[in-house]
């Protein structure tokens, strides 16, 4: 019993570091200057990457301009980054790094969540780069006490996001996409934006070849 016991967390070890391993290749490193940095998540292969809105800034009150967004890849690389999009009450933005053959994350299904699924979230907390915590779903959708506001979908989790975690990716077992870390709540409940709020942000705002693949820009 015992042997068998370890074998199957051997096995549960090897999974989750294989998911680890995978999803940490569409993860990067956000910074705006005077804000710190956070989290991103590779979207696509061309160079576009989805964050929180408030790890990109609120912009100046009188020219509307965000602070200078440098990015660093999974590779150490660094590179400027254009700001595409940025919603404040979805707390989702879109950024452009002028780069090609980046490792674009798989994208999961939000829609059909259940309480108790297994998910991992990455991010690089106090600026510790590259860490992932594991734990459950405490539920999804527009009714979850939980949520910071009503009216639209969060996903709720059993996970400590401490800053530097947000606009990173929140992953299924198999290192599919289902959200983007946001914020935490409570002592160990976070929240993220669904995978299907985020495509319906790009598709409105960047138009849908940014949910089917988007092209890099000239």
């Amino acid at each position: 019993m015992v042997a068998a016991v370890s074998t199957v967390l051997q096995d549960l070890n090897s999974e989750m570091s294989g998911v680890v391993s995978k999803v940490g290749r569409s993860l990067v490193q956000i910074s705006s200057g005077r804000r710190g940095s956070g989290a991103g998540t590779v979207w696509h292969s061309g160079g576009l990457i989805v964050t929180n809105a408030h790890v990109v800034g609120r912009g100046s009150r009188r020219t509307g301009a965000t602070a200078p967004l440098r990015v660093t890849l999974p590779d150490g690389s660094v590179h400027s980054a254009r700001l595409l999009a940025r919603d404040s009450e979805l707390d989702v933005a879109a950024l452009m790094v002028e780069t090609q053959d980046l490792t674009a994350i798989e994208l999961g299904e939000s829609t059909n969540l259940q309480p108790g699924q297994w998910v991992v979230a990455m991010g690089h907390p106090w600026g510790v780069t590259g860490v992932a915590t594991a734990g459950v779903i405490i539920g999804s959708g527009s009714d979850l006490p939980e949520a910071p506001s009503t009216g639209r979908d969060w996903i709720a989790v059993d996970l400590p996001l401490r800053p530097g975690y947000s606009g990173g990716p929140l992953v299924d077992s198999q290192g599919r996409l289902v959200g983007i870390n946001t914020m935490i709540v409570g002592p160990q409940v976070g929240m993220a934006v669904p995978v299907h709020v985020v495509k319906r942000f790009l598709r409105k705002r960047l138009g849908t070849k940014a949910v089917r693949g988007m092209e890099p820009t000239p």
